[in-house]
């Protein structure tokens, strides 16, 4: 079985998730959102978890091949070896997408950048983020909708939001401005990143 796809979802307190035929809706603390899982996958809420599985013609497909290749006295075969390698592929990335709706309605998703460089510096102007990137001008980045921006120190930036991908989709933009350069570091990083460094000319 897919390692990522067969763990159950938990449904934090104060989260209210729905299934509308494949598609599942999460209303929560931070907002609405929605996945519709592919068609080869089922969802199921049972004892306050969300299941994804394979649909049963594919699980049935799997567990006879299993029961083919043991009656040949063949090597044993994994319930993943034998299901359909277009359904294991989507299997985990249906559960990780499914997670990431229903823990972002409850709990929202942030993502922290630091600036690195002289006088490189980070501020609110209005909703929009004001950056001062060594350009010779100010670099502007409006905030897309359903993302805040915060700027509680001028060299850090906190990108956050209910919707993942839109959260990362925001942090790698404004990353992009000036992305770390390898020999002083200089530009924009994610918290934590790691910036692997080239020796410059020597004398």
């Amino acid at each position: 079985m897919s390692r990522i796809g067969k763990l159950p979802i938990p449904v934090p307190n104060g989260t209210t998730v729905t299934l509308n035929g494949n598609t599942i809706e999460a209303k929560g603390p931070k907002g609405n959102l929605a996945f519709t899982v592919s068609d080869l996958m089922s969802a199921e809420i049972k004892d306050g978890e969300v299941q994804i599985m394979p649909r049963e013609n594919f699980v049935k497909e799997a567990n006879e091949r299993i029961k083919a290749n043991d009656e040949k006295g063949r090597k044993k075969m994994t319930f993943a070896e034998a299901l359909d390698p277009k359904v294991r592929t989507q299997w985990g990335t249906a559960r990780a997408n499914a997670a990431n709706v229903i823990n972002g309605a409850a709990t929202g998703f942030s993502k922290t950048l630091e600036l690195v460089g002289v006088g490189y510096r980070a501020q609110m102007q209005g909703n929009d983020l004001k950056l001062s990137l060594g350009y010779s001008h100010d670099v502007i980045f409006k905030a897309p909708e359903g993302i805040k921006i915060e700027a509680p120190k001028p060299t850090e930036v906190i990108v956050s939001g209910a919707d993942k991908q839109a959260v990362d989709q925001a942090a790698a933009e404004i990353r992009q401005f000036r992305k770390p350069e390898p020999f002083k570091g200089k530009g924009v990083r994610y918290q934590g990143e790691y910036v692997r460094r080239k020796e410059g000319k020597k004398k």
